[in-house]
């Protein structure tokens, strides 16, 4: 079975992001944030946020590869349709592929135990 991650399953727009943190709910562990709210489309969506101050482009680049690689494989976990923002913490940057896998996992569990969709 592929899993695939489309267009579709990113938050893509400046106000889709503004309204997540407008109305999110928030989670977070030592090394990201994630901003959730119950999704208005048929699946779970995903906005990943790298700001500057984490590290050089190279840095921030892989953050967030190895986030949406996490998410795609491992989307089943969430149940129902959420919205879903990620943002990388500055100590996120010294992180190996395996940690940021098992600090995301983490934030998702915790956004599944999240009652109020």
């Amino acid at each position: 079975m592929r899993f695939f991650f489309t267009k579709a399953d990113r938050i893509l727009k400046r106000s889709e992001f503004l309204r997540l943190a407008k109305i999110g709910k928030k989670t977070q562990n030592q090394h990201f944030v994630a901003i959730f709210s119950p999704g208005r489309f048929q699946r779970t969506r995903l906005g990943v946020t790298v700001a500057r101050k984490v590290g050089n482009a190279t840095i921030r680049n892989r953050i967030k590869r190895f986030t949406r690689e996490y998410f795609r494989l491992n989307r089943h976990i969430i149940t129902g349709n959420w919205d879903i923002n990620i943002i990388a913490k500055k100590k996120a940057a010294d992180l190996s592929s395996k940690q940021i896998f098992l600090s995301l996992q983490n934030i998702f569990n915790s956004i599944s135990r999240s009652r109020d969709h």
